[in-house]
C-alpha cells in the first residue's frame, strides 16, 4: 500500500471514529453538566490537564523511537524491530513507575490547585485524582505496542481500538450519570473499560506480531541506543516546554480565578476540539508517510509535498478558525445558555492561537518525520517560560484574556523559528518564500473574517437556530469560494484536486 493510500485509509477510519466519539462526548457533557454541575465539570477538566502535565515523564522517548522504526520497518528487518521494541517496552515500564511516584507525591498540593471547589471535600478531590492517575499510569504498559503499527502507516488500527473503547466508555458513563448521578461511578466506569481495553490490545498485537513475544531479542548497539538517547535529550526540552505552554492554562485559571471557570473554558474547548480533531486527523495521519518520503525521496519532492501540506493546512485551519470565531459563542449560548459563555476578546484570542497552531502542526509534523529535534531543543523551554510569565502576570491584571495572550505570544516564537530550521536543515532552501506565503495566507484569512463578521451582524442580530444555520451556510460558501478564486490555479491546489479526481475515478469503476 502506497503512502497516499495509507494516509487516506488512516484519515477515513480516523474521521469515522472521531465523528462517533464526538457526538457521544457532546451528549455526555450535556448530561454531565445538568446532573453533576459546573464545579465537577471543572475538576474533571483540571485533572485531565494535570495528568497530561505529569506525562512529561515520557520525555519524548516515544517520538524518538517511532522515528528509529521507520527504516527497519521499511526494510522488514524483524530482528532490529524486536530490538527496538524491547528497548521501548523497558523504557515505558520505567516511565509508568516514575509517573506513579510523582503523581502520589504531588497529591497533597491539590487543595491549592483547585480554587473554590464548592461542595467537594479534600478527601473526594484526592480520591478522584487517584482514579485519574491509575488510568494514566496503566496506559504506559501498553502504549509502546502502537509504535510498530504506526511505523507501518497503519494508524487506523489504533484509531479503531480507541474508537471502540471510547464508544463503550461514554455510552456506559451516560447510563451511569443518568441512573446514579455519582462522580465516583462515572470515573470508575471509564477506568474499568480502559483496563479491559489494555488487556485486549496486549493480546491482539501479540497475535498480530508474534515475533514481539520472542525472548531472544538482541539489545540495541551502543550506536543505536546512543542515537535514541541523543534525540530523546533534545526532545526533553521540547516536551517540558510544550507542557509549560500548552498544558498549564487550566491550572492557571483554576488557581487564579476558580475551578468553575475552568469548566466553562473546557466547554468551549470540547466544541472546538470536536471539529479540530477532524482537521488534525488529516494532518497527523501523514506523519509516517512523510517519514517514508524523507527516507526515500529527493529534496525537490520533499519540498513539493511540504508546500502542498502547508497550503492545505492554511485553507482548512483558516476556514475552521474563522467559522469558530463567528459561531462558537452563539453555539454555546444555544446549547447551555448565555451564563456559560466567555467574553468576545477571550474567544477571539483562542481562535487566533488556533489558526497559528495549524501552521505549527505542519512544521512540527514535518520535523518529527525527518527526525530533526536538536536544532531547536531549547525553543520549547523559552516558549514555556514566556507563556507562564505573561499568563500569570496578565491574569492578575486583566483576568482570563491574559492567559490566552500569553499563549499566543509564546506560540508565535515557533511560527518564526521552525520554518528556518526546516528550510535550512531538511529542504536546503531559502526561507523567505515561506514567510511571504505566511503573510499572504494570514492576510486573506483575516480579511475574510472581517467580511464575514460584518455579514453575521446583519444576518444574526439575535442568536436563534435559524439565524445560526444561515450564517453557517454563508461562511461555508463565501470563505471557500473566495479561497478557491484566489488559489485555485496554484500548483498546490492542482495536486490536491488531482488526488480527489483520482479517488473519485476509482470509486466510479
Amino acid at each position: 500500500m502506497g503512502r497516499v493510500q495509507s494516509a487516506i485509509r488512516n484519515i477515513v477510519f480516523g474521521q469515522v471514529g472521531n465523528f462517533i466519539t464526538q457526538i457521544l462526548n457532546f451528549v455526555l457533557r450535556t448530561i454531565f453538566i445538568d446532573r453533576l454541575g459546573d464545579t465537577l465539570n471543572g475538576v474533571n477538566a483540571l485533572y485531565t490537564t494535570l495528568l497530561s502535565v505529569l506525562s512529561v515523564a515520557e520525555l519524548g522517548i516515544g517520538t524518538a523511537l517511532n522515528y528509529s522504526l521507520y527504516k527497519p520497518v521499511a526494510d522488514r528487518n524483524y530482528e532490529k524491530i524486536k530490538s527496538y521494541m524491547r528497548f521501548y517496552r523497558q523504557a515505558y515500564r520505567i516511565i509508568g513507575v516514575v509517573i506513579a511516584v510523582i503523581g502520589f507525591a504531588i497529591s497533597p498540593l491539590l487543595p491549592w490547585l483547585v480554587k473554590q471547589p464548592e461542595g467537594i471535600t479534600v478527601r473526594d478531590l484526592t480520591l478522584y485524582y487517584y482514579i485519574f492517575l491509575f488510568n494514566t499510569v496503566s496506559s504506559y504498559f501498553v502504549a509502546y505496542k502502537y509504535s510498530l503499527v504506526n511505523a507501518e502507516q497503519k494508524n487506523y488500527i489504533q484509531t479503531n481500538i480507541l474508537t471502540a473503547t471510547k464508544m463503550v466508555t461514554v455510552s456506559l458513563q451516560i447510563v451511569v450519570v443518568l441512573t446514579t448521578g455519582n462522580f465516583y461511578a462515572y470515573l470508575l466506569t471509564a477506568a474499568g473499560v480502559e483496563l479491559i481495553q489494555k488487556i485486549f490490545v496486549t493480546l491482539y498485537l501479540n497475535r498480530r506480531y508474534p515475533y514481539l513475544t520472542d525472548r531472544d531479542a538482541a539489545k540495541l548497539t551502543k550506536e543505536e541506543s546512543g542515537e535514541i538517547a541523543a534525540k530523546t535529550k533534545a526532545l526533553v526540552f521540547h516536551k517540558v516546554g510544550d507542557v509549560a505552554r500548552l498544558q498549564t492554562d487550566s491550572m492557571i485559571i483554576s488557581g487564579f480565578i476558580n475551578v468553575t471557570v475552568t469548566g466553562f473554558v473546557d466547554n468551549y474547548n470540547m466544541v472546538l476540539n470536536s471539529v479540530a480533531n477532524v482537521v488534525n486527523i488529516f494532518f497527523n495521519s501523514v506523519i509516517s508517510g512523510f517519514g517514508n518520503l524523507i527516507a526515500t525521496e529527493s529534496q525537490d519532492r520533499q519540498y513539493q509535498m511540504f508546500r502542498v501540506y502547508r497550503f492545505a493546512a492554511c485553507w482548512i485551519y483558516g476556514f475552521t478558525a474563522v467559522g469558530f470565531a463567528i459561531l462558537l459563542t452563539p453555539f454555546v449560548v444555544l446549547w447551555k445558555g448565555e451564563g456559560r459563555s466567555l467574553a468576545y476578546g477571550v474567544v477571539l484570542c483562542i481562535l487566533i492561537d488556533f489558526y497559528f497552531k495549524g501552521e505549527r502542526i505542519v512544521l512540527s509534523n514535518f520535523k518529527t518525520a525527518a527526525g530533526v529535534f536538536e536544532q531547536d531543543k531549547y525553543l520549547a523551554l523559552i516558549q514555556g517560560a514566556v507563556n507562564l510569565v505573561i499568563s500569570i502576570v496578565l491574569v492578575r491584571r486583566i483576568g482570563l484574556i491574559g492567559v490566552y495572550i500569553g499563549t499566543i505570544v509564546s506560540g508565535l516564537i515557533a511560527n518564526v523559528t521552525k520554518p528556518v530550521i526546516i528550510y535550512r536543515v531538511i529542504l536546503d532552501r531559502p526561507v523567505r518564500g515561506y514567510f511571504i506565503d505566511f503573510a499572504k495566507y494570514a492576510a486573506v484569512v483575516a480579511g475574510l473574517y472581517l467580511v464575514l463578521e460584518g455579514i453575521r451582524q446583519v444576518v444574526m442580530p439575535r442568536i436563534t437556530f435559524s439565524a445560526f444555520a444561515a450564517v453557517f451556510v454563508i461562511i461555508c460558501i463565501v470563505f471557500n469560494g473566495i479561497f478557491w478564486l484566489l488559489f485555485g490555479r496554484t500548483e498546490e491546489f492542482g495536486y490536491l484536486w488531482g488526488i480527489v479526481k483520482q479517488r473519485t475515478a476509482r470509486r466510479g469503476r
